[in-house]
């Protein structure tokens, strides 16, 4: 039986990630990568406009994550997906249980072929039963997501795990969060919003535009001018709750 061809984009944040994936699958045959994308956007752009059979999705992503991507895209969005991630063992499960493939970084060729079978098998699936799955593996991931035990950091080729309870708070930096643990601090590319959905909330709050804290790390609350308050924390640090986030200050016990 003639092997499927699969027309493929490739979407990963880092320069690096995209090359040597698109060097792996130059050797294999019934693949043509026909689009590499570096950020959400620019993914769902690509997607509506050329219509793959196959998408390799980054996880972790400034910006939009992967898992994004596919809500935005919907319908749209080719039946078979394999995500390229060091993200978290709840999502790994996710797409094994709902057969959506995943490479879990860094991967060889041997496991990127076996993903690329898989990836044939769905792409001459149904494409109702596709869709369910793929509908099916965002809800659990939605539900799962926001409780995660810890959070994935990337820095000089490696993955370091915080644990989410020891963060004390969270500043924003342009397209990245910048995690305060104690005297370390970890910078992640993502946005706050994008934070904020995987942390509990019973524990973390958001303050300002730039900032989150953990409430646990909160020891005192400072009124300033005009309905701002200065919240100082367990190991020192002085985060400003603005204005406009007052609503949040029931949280602390404040009235």
């Amino acid at each position: 039986m003639p092997m499927a061809d699969l027309r493929a984009i490739v979407v990963d944040d880092e320069p690096l990630a995209r090359e040597r994936l698109r060097t792996f699958l130059a050797n294999e045959p019934g693949v043509t990568v026909i689009g590499e994308c570096q950020n959400g956007d620019e993914a769902i752009i690509a997607v509506r406009r050329d219509h793959p059979d196959l998408l390799f999705l980054d996880v972790q992503m400034p910006g939009m994550n992967g898992f994004e991507v596919l809500q935005k895209l919907n319908g749209s969005a080719p039946y078979a997906v394999i995500f390229t991630t060091a993200h978290d063992q709840y999502a790994v499960q996710a797409f094994e249980v709902h057969a959506v493939d995943y490479l879990l970084k860094p991967f060889d060729r041997e496991r990127l072929r076996l993903a690329l079978e898989r990836a044939r098998t769905r792409a001459a699936a149904k494409p109702d039963d596709l869709q369910s799955k793929l509908a099916a593996m965002l809800e659990d991931l939605k539900a799962g997501a926001r409780q995660p035990e810890r959070i994935p950091v990337k820095s000089n080729g490696k993955v370091t795990f915080v644990r989410i309870p020891e963060i004390d708070w969270i500043a924003s930096a342009d397209n990245y969060v910048e995690l305060h643990v104690g005297n370390h601090s970890h910078l992640i590319r993502e946005t706050m919003n994008s934070i904020a959905t995987r942390l509990p909330t019973e524990q973390f709050v958001r303050v300002s535009r730039t900032s989150i804290v953990n409430l646990a790390r909160v020891k005192e609350l400072q009124p300033l001018f005009h309905g701002e308050y200065t919240i100082t924390l367990t190991t020192g640090a002085r985060v400003t709750l603005s204005r406009s986030y007052r609503d949040q200050l029931p949280r602390f016990g404040v009235q």
